[in-house]
């Protein structure tokens, strides 16, 4: 009790802004179109050099070989075509977030990238030319339930054109059970990605965090304090506008708030560390969040999803305490029916 209290004064602590998909800035275009465009390439001018992933470090070579980055189809091999992360969860399917595939265009319509538009880089945690082996895409699958301007059902899994030729692994995802053994706050994770370091610079190499599992209810409690707290002083306006009794207001106030669906559902993790600053970032999205087994290997706990924003808006809160990952546990049964229906 007394170690959680006090990773609930931490977390209550923790300034949030806003809830935000870790690939790009909400109202603004995706990481994908973003990486398209060129703007990525203007941004990385611009920032500084170096530097590594939030309180992380360069991966070593051949680390994480079930790694993959998902590349703007077409685009010369490089940091900047680079939008997301995924894992090889077969030697032909690559698991993803479904908001990594799924966007805006610019009419504002919802829909799945073309297959065309992604090619995926096997085989290196160094994302440059003559580096690992790219390979098409073939099919892209979003879960049903996922629509883009939530974060939950984040999860998608992509269809390679052919297996890989280079050495690779392919990673395990837990079944139900395991997966809530493994949900337990204090378990070692690890996030690994190509997203934003410190400074605002994107790497061309790999690199890795060690996090922890946190309570997913104390990070829904640190979430729903502010939420309730931006909300506050929209609702106290309206409610002097309509002239409501202070006992009135009260009362409507307090249902309001019990009706808010927690940040967090069942479907996510929440992962990161008692200290913060160690946590992913803008275009680690889609990628693993991994687990130790005491047998040496790794079990896939967790995708990439959503964190949250820095304070200027721009960018993920290097200072967060934690992040959260779409649970792959729940969806295993989604993810048999998907990969058995398309040999």
């Amino acid at each position: 009790m007394k170690i959680a209290a006090t990773l609930l004064c931490l977390l209550m602590a923790l300034p949030v802004a806003a809830e935000v998909k870790p690939d790009f800035k909400q109202g603004q275009p995706s990481a994908f179109d973003w990486a398209k465009s060129g703007g990525k390439a203007a941004y990385q001018a611009k920032a500084a050099t170096g530097g590594k992933v939030l309180g992380g470090k360069v991966s070593e070579k051949g680390a994480w070989p079930w790694q993959v980055a998902l590349l703007v189809g077409g685009a010369p091999v490089g940091p900047d075509a680079q939008f997301c992360g995924g894992s090889l969860i077969m030697d032909d399917w690559v698991l993803t977030a479904a908001h990594c595939v799924h966007m805006q265009d610019a009419a504002g319509n919802w829909g799945d990238l073309n297959p065309k538009e992604i090619s995926v880089l096997v085989g290196s945690n160094i994302i440059a030319p003559g580096k690992g082996e790219v390979i098409a895409v073939k099919q892209v699958f979003r879960h049903p339930d996922y629509v883009g301007t939530a974060f939950d059902f984040d999860i998608a899994l992509l269809k390679l054109a052919r297996a890989p030729r280079l050495p690779h692994e392919v990673i395990k995802v837990p079944d139900a059970a395991f997966g809530d053994e493994l949900d337990q706050p204090g378990v070692i994770t690890v996030v690994t990605g190509w997203g934003l370091v410190e400074g605002g610079g994107h790497p061309d190499a790999l690199h890795e965090t060690e996090i922890q599992m946190l309570d997913r209810g104390l990070c829904n409690q640190s979430l729903m304090a502010a939420r309730t707290d931006a909300a506050a002083e929209g609702f106290g306006y309206a409610a002097g506008i309509l002239s409501l009794r202070d006992e009135d207001a009260y009362q409507i106030w307090d249902e309001l708030v019990g009706k808010a669906p927690p940040p967090m559902s069942e479907n996510m993790l929440c992962s990161g560390t008692f200290e913060g600053g160690k946590t992913a970032c803008s275009g680690d999205s889609g990628g693993p969040l991994v687990v130790p087994l005491e047998d040496g290997t790794y079990i896939q706990a967790g995708i990439v999803s959503w964190g949250l924003t820095a304070k200027t808006g721009e960018g993920c809160e290097e200072k967060a305490l934690f992040s959260a990952y779409t649970k792959t546990a729940e969806f295993v049964p989604w993810l048999d029916q998907v990969i058995n229906e398309n040999p």
